[in-house]
């Protein structure tokens, strides 16, 4: 009996062994989950977000790692330099192009010849003067502007229009203008119809005309004091007009570009009319500019190769 108790006490005290062992067990699982949901974080670094945007950019940059290291396994494809502007260029423009030296500086008679020699199309190309000039448009008095008269003419035929009262209505039609009415030029303003390159005005119908501006304006067709358009004589201004008037600026970047006859034309009616050209710039220099008024000439045909002309000659 005695040994029954010893065995019963024994087996006793080895359950609450066991017992306060799971207590323990559990007491370090419960301090391990707290320890856990304190490295998590509600906010900054050590949040939840934080870290799931931590592991996404890492998958990230492992990724582009990899492709990295692919892309530098394949082989380099060497790539051809690119072409030059000239040989860029048609069959027909650089067989013109070889006619000029580009290292030379011609007399204005010889690059005219050499430009309608150059020319590249099948109809009738423009010859075109472009004058760089040492002027900065932004300011008011370097903004060259004005309007000449090309003896040679300008080789396009002009329909001009002149917006007056009856009287010079009556003069303009008989100098030769193509469209001279009053009121009723504004009717054909009214329905869209623009079929004209030169509109002419008395200043007492100018008026009348402002609320055409934005119409006008774009077109290049708006009447303008500078450019003679709007006159007193309206006889003289159509006269004129048909004659070869046109008029020059410069652009933003100070160059001045304008047609100044055809290919067809005769070499002396050419010469003639960008000795003209060259003149009225001339005498349009500033009196402010101190530097080099002329830097640069060109003369090209539509579409031809440019040749360099002297500035000596302008």
């Amino acid at each position: 009996m005695a040994k029954d108790v010893k065995e019963a006490t024994k087996t006793n005290e080895e359950e609450i062994v066991d017992t306060s062992i799971e207590a323990t067990a559990a007491v370090e699982t419960q301090a391990e989950d707290k320890s856990s949901d304190e490295k998590i974080a509600k906010a900054g670094k050590r949040s939840a977000k934080a870290i799931k945007e931590a592991e996404e950019k890492e998958v990230k940059e492992t990724k582009k790692a990899e492709k990295s290291e692919a892309e530098s396994t394949k082989p380099k494809v060497t790539q051809k330099p690119a072409r030059s502007k000239l040989e860029r260029q048609g069959k027909r423009f650089r067989k013109a192009a070889e006619q000029v030296d580009k290292t030379k500086e011609y007399s204005l008679k010889e690059a005219l010849d050499l430009a309608a020699k150059t020319s590249t199309v099948k109809f009738d190309a423009t010859i075109e003067l472009h004058i760089n000039l040492g002027v900065d448009p932004k300011h008011a008095d370097q903004n060259i502007r004005g309007t000449v008269v090309l003896p040679g003419g300008t080789g396009n035929t002009v329909k001009v229009a002149v917006f007056a009262d009856v009287d010079d209505a009556k003069k303009a039609k008989a100098a030769g203008a193509d469209i001279a009415a009053g009121d009723e030029f504004l009717q054909q303003l009214d329905k869209g119809i623009i079929d004209f390159d030169v509109l002419i005005a008395t200043p007492k119908q100018m008026a009348k005309l402002g609320k055409y501006a934005k119409v006008l304006g774009p077109k290049g067709l708006m009447p303008n004091p500078k450019s003679g358009t709007v006159a007193t004589d309206v006889a003289k201004a159509v006269t004129e007009a048909k004659a070869g008037k046109v008029e020059y600026r410069v652009d933003s970047t100070g160059i001045v570009h304008l047609g100044i006859g055809k290919v067809s034309f005769a070499a002396d009616k050419l010469l003639a009319n960008a000795k003209a050209i060259a003149e009225a710039i001339r005498a349009a220099k500033p009196a402010s500019l101190k530097s080099n008024y002329v830097l640069a000439v060109y003369v090209s045909s539509s579409m031809g190769p440019s040749v360099k002309v002297a500035t000596s000659e302008v």
